[in-house]
């Protein structure tokens, strides 16, 4: 096994960072020639860094070039608009490779458990994020943004980029690539006021601090910090003066800062409230108000927790996004903690709900370890996975495909009708998108919709066939 006429064979499922990580340690170990198959369920690849990274922070979606390079190795092939227990199944995995790695990600949202949760007006934040981001399992929802307050639950870095995309000015998003029915929404808002309210006390917030200081420097937004709202307790002030955590120290110094800032006359602005918890939303036929339990920090198993008090507050608003965190959904004929809600796994290798150790089979990414970390964070996550797989396959614990051949994977999806969008199909597309951009001073103007992504590419297929020969060429 694993030679340039019988490579070894790696599925990997997913297509965001923690799947390139995987494929790039995986080409860059010299032991074994690989050959990585990865499929998608869009067309599009690169995951959250597409779909999930704020329009208004193109630097952080450079990392793609990264990603490229790995897409560009000989022995790599990519599959989109192929959904795995559909178009692909365990199955035909096993039928085909060595080894897959699941790196799905966590697909959904968590739900806070109260009142009022299920009325109009309230969302998740994953929604809304998908939503201005142009993925097209959200591009047909619609936010009432004729409400002049909105609710942010959550202090971590979702929720400071929700933020910051309902406070941006049109002028500001027009500079990204924020996909165009997002940009006509917010463009025309009526939002006034935005709260972001934090269960936990300003030393606990989880937002990174360069997320924090983007905050305060917006064209048309004021942050607001109200001075009381940063007096320590005793726990948190000992926490912060230990200096255990260098980015709690940067967070309250920024917040200090917002919390001295002299009045500024915006048009919209944020207002920071932290140790409050929500308890109910409140209204009849949509979300009217949110009421909220104050909390205090007390030590519970050695971790500072918000602990509820007896003091309750009712903030009038008409729109309301929870940014609780991410969760993992179970793949079909897939081993799945639903407590955890991550694939069950040894440092990568997916195990069983007894333990045992699934031969052939492995994980990355937030399906691995649970939704935390940044995109960097899967560099390490990724090397220990794939650590493994090569362990696995020195000493011959690996799948015995009956068809490992590429060829035959192609073969079995052209077979069930199953229209697969190659790397180059990409490329093509992601050309497209950036020249509709430039054509009216934007950096990418992006397709929301499948079918029309398909479109697109096929209908540039047909243009070049028609070329004359020496033009197609170029």
């Amino acid at each position: 096994m694993s030679s340039a006429s019988s490579p070894l064979r790696v599925a990997i499922i997913g297509s965001g960072p923690s799947a390139f990580y995987a494929a790039d340690f995986l080409f860059k170990q010299t032991d074994w020639d690989v050959e990585i198959d990865m499929f998608e369920r869009l067309p599009t690849p690169f995951g959250l860094v597409r779909g999930g990274v704020a329009p208004d922070h193109p630097k952080i979606k450079s990392v793609i070039k990264a990603y490229e390079r790995t897409a560009s190795h000989a022995n790599f092939r990519f599959y989109g608009n192929v959904t795995f227990g559909r178009d692909i199944t365990r199955a035909d995995i096993q039928a085909h490779y060595h080894a897959v790695i699941y790196a799905v990600g966590a697909q959904t949202d968590r739900q806070m458990g109260i009142p009022g949760e299920d009325l109009p007006g309230s969302h998740a934040a994953t929604e809304f994020v998908g939503w201005y981001n142009g993925h097209p399992d959200f591009r047909d929802l619609e936010f009432d943004l004729s409400q002049e307050r909105v609710v942010v639950i959550g202090n971590g870095n979702v929720a400071t980029d929700v933020a910051r995309m309902l406070a941006r000015t049109p002028d500001e998003l027009y500079q990204t690539d924020i996909a165009p029915h997002a940009l006509d929404a917010l463009s025309r808002s009526n939002i006034k006021e935005i709260i972001v309210l934090g269960r936990r006390g300003p030393v606990q917030a989880k937002f990174t601090n360069s997320e924090l200081k983007e905050l305060g420097e917006m064209a048309d937004a004021a942050i607001i910090v109200d001075l009381a709202e940063l007096k320590l307790d005793p726990l948190s002030e000992e926490f912060l003066l230990s200096g255990e955590d260098r980015i709690a120290e940067r967070n309250y110094q920024t917040l200090t800062r917002f919390s001295e800032q002299p009045d500024q006359h915006r048009a919209r602005k944020i207002v920071m409230r932290f140790l409050r918890s929500p308890v109910e939303l409140i209204g009849t036929d949509r979300v009217e108000a949110i009421r909220v339990v104050k909390n205090e920090i007390c030590e519970r198993a050695h971790f500072l927790s918000p602990c509820p008090t007896e003091d309750f507050e009712t903030y009038p608003a008409g729109l309301v996004f929870r940014s609780i965190g991410y969760q993992g959904v179970p793949l079909p004929g897939v081993s799945f903690d639903a407590e955890r809600s991550i694939i069950p796994n040894e440092q990568g290798r997916v195990v069983t709900e007894n333990g045992e150790v699934i031969r052939g089979e492995y994980a990355v990414g937030w399906i691995k370890r649970g939704p935390s970390g940044i995109i960097g964070t899967n560099k390490p996550d990724a090397q220990e996975t794939t650590t493994l797989v090569l362990e696995d396959v020195a000493a011959g614990n690996l799948l015995a495909p009956a068809k490992p051949a590429r060829s035959a994977v192609e073969h079995m999806l052209k077979q069930r009708g199953t229209r697969y969008v190659t790397y180059e199909d990409w490329q093509i597309l992601d050309r497209i998108e950036i020249e509709r951009g430039q054509a009216i001073g934007r950096p990418r103007l992006k397709f929301t919709r499948v079918d029309d992504m398909l479109a697109a590419i096929d209908a540039h297929k047909r243009e070049r066939l028609a070329e004359p020969a020496h033009l197609a060429a170029r």
